[in-house]
């Protein structure tokens, strides 16, 4: 009977996790490769987790023991039928209104009832544990059912996801389903004859001591410490994939550490030691927080001791610890935060954890604060907030959970506990609150301010307005996260000049200025921005941009003139791109503009070649297919390049670094020109002269297939 509990918690918790990132992959390009789309994933996974918490404890203190049985195997049926678990084409969305509510209705309907019947394992069996072996602690499954939940994770983004396409891992799951029903089902009828709840008996025949009735405190202590480390959770994940990229790996990454973090402290209490971890936590903190706002220390040390940090150890020393952090060493940092945080937070949890008695109220209310951590990430903070502020709050919150535990250190008995609490709350959690500040306030610029923002399922954008007293120079800038996304000069002689990335010595530049010289440009943008493309208009040319998010579309109608100005036909389409090209006639294009990035976020689902098929029954004979591939993190030469191979096209890479501009209005851009007209690869300029061919290839991507590691920038 062991056995079978041991096997039945192991199969169910690795089922539980692989499908997560399956289900989020699998519907990812239908929602415009948005990081919300794994958030609001994370909150319907964590939603039904508490559900199906909710279940074991009622079936444990409800049922009787024929009843919990025949209901159990029923559910286990119920998921059998509905296999295998694939998404319906018929829950693409048709428009560009927020998709929060579709996400959770379509994985209710693909996955509902077998992930429902997974989440209840843990804690029902652990619950027949207990009443099977009374005396034995059932947390060592816990321990174990997590073990088999981060073994899940790891796998998938280095096994699974590399070997095998998406339709061939939901068979393969479906497999697994099977055989966790054949171990649940065995361990449901061999509970049969096991009676209820009654005193138990310890190995050596004496009675335990009655089970006490767990304290008010305690119970919302069991509910708001997993709320925080799931809100530190989802915010790092998001603040992550808004700068990098929307795939698998950084959303296994950061849940593997919450789950290591659960599976370290609840294997034993003897791995949680507060004053370790809790001086860790705040060290890390305090690393985030000077690396990625080093002059809100300077300003603090200033306003304390009268000079700087920069000021005391030298700019060049300040420079090289924060100034300048690559991808590898900004995910360790960010992920080694998160990881400490939630040590915090479980390991507290841990030390207050019940008699087997209570552990499904326990782990339900485990479960609730999970999902009310993933509500307010997913649903009330784009409400409250213009900005991801959960991010701050998840900074300056673990500061101060940090701190009060490392006050609490040593036995809570010992006299003198309220002066130990006064003399740490003087020396740590003011600090916090000086942390706090420092991570929500930002050094402002005299030259410019924000006037617009909004925040939304597809993230935050704002528009800032800059040199506002110079009537020469005043602009508008559109930011999407921290990246530029266009600029505009006030000036009306300026307001019609190519800025940032799209000049005319650019790539999509040097192609829209040869097709209007041949008589007339029809462009298709993938990707609106301020609308900067339309200023090469004009008349008789035909424009026409794809825009998945309503607050772009609006702040350039607001603040930018390049949409009204335009001097030939111009259309704003608005939804997915993809899928509203999926729905269209023919266009002709005879540049096809492909900028739909969200900070350095690449949408992944644009470069496959199903997408590139969908392209080629637009693109115009001998058009071109032009890729901003403009990057910090991400090679992305290698996949356009196998892609024009694929289509018997050649390409063309038109690279420039701002710094050969005396403009600064001109940003450095890397575009890569796909295209079957020999005509017009002799007629642009490729820059640098002679095109690398690049010695890096990799596997053709397509919906199904598409790996990143393999395209990481090497560090200079």
């Amino acid at each position: 009977m062991a056995v079978a509990f041991a096997a039945t918690v192991l199969v169910s918790a690795f089922l539980l996790f692989q499908v997560q990132p399956l289900l989020s992959k699998l519907i990812l390009p239908w929602f415009g490769g948005s990081p919300a789309v794994w958030t609001t994933c994370m909150l319907f996974f964590q939603v039904l987790l508490f559900g199906g918490y909710a279940y074991a404890h009622l079936s444990e203190h409800v049922f009787g023991r024929r009843t919990r049985t025949v209901v159990h195997l029923a559910l286990i049926a119920a998921g059998l039928a509905l296999l295998p678990v694939a998404p319906d084409p018929s829950w693409k969305p048709t428009g560009g209104q927020d998709p929060t509510w579709r996400i959770l209705c379509l994985l209710a309907a693909s996955v509902g009832i077998p992930f429902f019947v997974l989440s209840s394992t843990g804690p029902l069996v652990q619950g027949w544990f207990s009443r099977a072996y009374p005396g034995r602690s059932p947390y060592r499954l816990y321990s174990l059912s997590n073990a088999g939940s981060l073994a899940a994770l790891l796998s998938y983004p280095f096994v699974f996801e590399p070997m095998l396409d998406a339709h061939a891992q939901s068979r393969c799951w479906s497999w697994g389903f099977a055989l966790f029903a054949l171990c649940c089902g065995c361990a449901a009828i061999s509970m049969r004859h096991v009676s209820s709840w009654g005193a138990a008996t310890l190995p050596n025949g004496e009675q335990a001591a009655p089970a006490e009735r767990p304290r008010a405190i305690d119970r919302l202590l069991w509910l708001a410490l997993p709320a925080f480390a799931s809100l530190t959770l989802l915010a790092t994940t998001n603040h992550v994939c808004q700068d990098v990229a929307v795939i698998p790996f950084l959303w296994v990454a950061p849940l593997s550490l919450y789950l290591l973090s659960f599976i370290i402290c609840f294997d034993h209490e003897r791995w949680y030691v507060r004053g370790v971890w809790t001086g860790l936590t705040l060290a890390a903190i305090a690393a985030v927080v000077v690396a990625k706002n080093p002059d809100g220390p300077n300003i603090l040390c200033k306003s304390i001791a009268g000079r700087s940090i920069a000021d005391m150890v030298g700019s060049d020393v300040v420079n090289k610890l924060v100034g300048h952090l690559g991808i590898v060493e900004e995910l360790v940092m960010y992920f080694a935060m998160l990881f400490l945080v939630c040590m915090v937070c479980h390991g507290e949890l841990v030390r207050l954890r019940p008699h087997p008695r209570h552990l499904t109220a326990f782990y339900l209310l485990i479960a609730a604060g999970g999902a009310v951590g993933g509500a307010f990430v997913s649903l009330l903070a784009p409400l409250l907030f213009e900005t991801f502020f959960e991010w701050q709050i998840a900074l300056a919150g673990g500061y101060a959970i940090a701190a009060i535990a490392l006050g609490l250190a040593g036995k809570s008995g010992r006299p003198h506990l309220v002066r130990r609490l006064v003399v740490w709350t003087a020396l740590i959690v003011l600090p916090a609150v000086a942390v706090g500040w420092i991570c929500l306030k930002k050094p402002g610029s005299a030259s410019s301010q924000v006037v617009a923002r909004a925040r939304n399922f597809y993230g935050v954008v704002s528009v800032q307005e800059r040199d506002a007293d110079d009537p020469d120079g005043r602009q508008y800038v559109l930011c999407h996260g921290r990246i530029t996304h266009g600029l505009q000069f006030t000036d009306p002689e300026k307001s019609r000049w190519a800025t940032t990335y799209y000049n005319e010595d650019s790539g999509v530049g040097q192609a829209i200025l040869y097709f209007r010289g041949l008589g007339k440009a029809h462009v298709g943008a993938v990707g609106l921005g301020v609308g900067t493309l339309a200023g090469y208009a004009q008349p008789g040319d035909d424009y026409q941009f794809y825009e998945i998010n309503h607050a772009v579309l609006r702040m350039a109608k607001t603040y930018f003139t390049y949409l009204r100005d335009c001097r030939g036909r111009c259309e704003v389409v608005m939804g997915d791109a993809r899928l509203s090209l999926e729905r269209q006639a023919p266009q002709h294009f005879n540049v096809l503009v492909l900028d739909a990035f969200s900070g350095d976020a690449i949408p992944t689902h644009l470069l496959t070649r199903e997408a590139f098929e969908i392209y080629e029954r637009h693109r115009a004979p001998g058009g071109v297919i032009a890729v901003h591939i403009s990057n910090r993190y991400l090679d992305l030469a290698p996949v356009v390049r196998g892609l024009a191979e694929h289509f018997n096209m050649r390409t063309t890479r038109i690279c420039h670094d701002a710094l050969e501009y005396e403009e600064p209005w001109i940003y450095s851009s890397d575009w890569m020109l796909v295209t079957d007209n020999e005509a017009f690869l002799k007629a642009v300029k490729p820059w640098p002269p002679e095109e690398d061919g690049g010695d890096v290839t990799v596997p053709l991507w397509t919906d199904q297939y598409n790996n990143l590691f393999q395209i990481l920038q090497k560090p200079d």
